[in-house]
């Protein structure tokens, strides 16, 4: 059973950003705001938008409407590939950089779903006068039971690298004002050790350096531990944070 699984997870593709394979194999709640549906709402209001670490175009593409000009930056090669895909169809151009190639007072909107770092003086820099950043977070220490059962105790600076209060300071030495920030601490579970194995192929900075060689045999024991005592469960914290440029 644990090879079979393993084998499995090993070999479905991880490229995109989106995880229904993970269906009936892991579940995680989602933010009570609803950042999708806000996002959408926020572009159907703008005419110049800028969508960052779009992944493969699937946030982005699943809002109704896109402003005149939508941009979408990727750096990774097989996601920008999937992107392009989704999104020029609608108009859209995606853009492959991991960099802010744009003048200066371009954009009304630049938003980012799960950014892995945020550049916010960049982000200032090609906002308008007026305009916002809207983007969805990962929180501190998110799904850190996981983490440290690989990797062991982890000291507090990594732990709370990502805390909203350091995302807001950095906000407002940009030039911008925050005016909205919410976070929530959410459950997830893994019913099974092919959802990890799945899970830490796609998050790669969660475990850096995972493969299924390297750690087939903390892999095992937890496969056991699930086994006997049912899905392994860890707290995923998120944030939404809005900031307007003045």
């Amino acid at each position: 059973m644990f090879d079979d699984l393993v084998a499995e997870a090993s070999a479905v593709s991880v490229d995109g950003w989106e995880f229904s394979w993970l269906d009936g194999r892991a579940t995680e709640a989602r933010p009570s705001w609803g950042y999708q549906r806000l996002l959408g709402t926020r572009l159907g209001g703008v005419r110049a938008a800028l969508d960052l670490e779009t992944g493969g175009g699937e946030v982005l593409d699943d809002c109704p409407a896109l402003p005149p000009v939508t941009i979408a930056t990727e750096s990774w090669p097989p996601n920008i590939a999937r992107a392009a895909a989704r999104l020029r169809p609608r108009g859209a151009e995606v853009v492959a950089t991991a960099g802010f190639p744009f003048r200066d007072n371009v954009f009304d909107l630049v938003s980012s779903r799960h950014p892995v770092t945020t550049d916010w003086r960049e982000i200032a820099r090609v906002l308008r006068p007026g305009g916002t950043y809207f983007s969805q977070q990962v929180g501190p220490a998110s799904v850190f039971e996981l983490v440290e059962f690989f990797l062991g105790p982890q000291p507090e600076d990594a732990r709370n690298s990502r805390h909203p209060d350091h995302a807001v300071a950095a906000a407002i030495r940009a030039g911008l004002e925050v005016v909205d920030l919410r976070s929530e601490s959410l459950r997830t579970e893994f019913f099974d050790i092919g959802a990890v194995v799945y899970f830490l192929r796609k998050v790669i900075w969660m475990v850096p350096g995972f493969t299924v060689e390297r750690y087939r045999d903390k892999l095992r024991e937890l496969h056991e531990h699930i086994e006997h005592n049912g899905p392994f469960a860890a707290r995923t914290t998120r944030f939404l944070i809005e900031a307007r440029k003045p």
